[in-house]
């Protein structure tokens, strides 16, 4: 067997004082400490606000087509979550980002919270977004078979304009 010493750190003089820096960075990169805890919240409540915003724009009605409506919440939902992942420079920011935009859509609208939450549909959207290639293209023909018309190109392209759009949205709220 082959031993390798690469992970074997040497102290140096003054062991303290490396310790003591150590944890001054840690600090620095905690983000209840440095303040990004609060920015992250208010991130995700600003995207919250968005979503919601979309929805009273967009109501559900007898004169829409229900089930694009729903899938256009969803894809929106879909596309904020994927948005935190992105832009987030670590994964605490990001959860605390995503918690937020959840709790602030479950108080101020508990039947979009509950609209925006189905893991059936999120599971086709990570599918069609973890494949790579082109993903904005992906994610339109999965918005359209979602809503019950696979290969229509109108439908994949409002599904990849409304990604594009809120992906960027969610960027520039960051």
């Amino acid at each position: 067997m082959v031993f390798n010493d690469n992970d074997i750190k040497i102290a140096s003089d003054k062991p303290s004082l490396d310790i003591k820096k150590n944890d001054e960075v840690s600090n620095s990169q905690d983000p209840i400490k440095n303040g990004s805890y609060e920015r992250a919240k208010e991130w995700g409540a600003t995207v919250a606000q968005e979503l919601m915003k979309d929805a009273l724009e967009n109501p559900i009605s007898e004169k829409c087509d229900f089930e694009m409506t729903i899938q256009r919440r969803l894809l929106l939902s879909f596309t904020a979550t994927i948005g935190f992942e992105q832009y987030s420079f670590d994964d605490s920011f990001c959860g605390v980002a995503q918690k937020s935009f959840l709790d602030t859509l479950k108080v101020q609208n508990s039947d979009l919270f509950d609209t925006a939450q189905d893991t059936g549909a999120f599971s086709f959207y990570y599918l069609a977004f973890r494949r790579g290639g082109d993903v904005v293209r992906r994610i339109g023909q999965t918005f359209a078979m979602l809503c019950s018309h696979d290969g229509d190109p109108i439908y994949q392209e409002l599904g990849e304009a409304l990604y594009c759009w809120f992906l960027s949205l969610v960027k520039n709220s960051a």
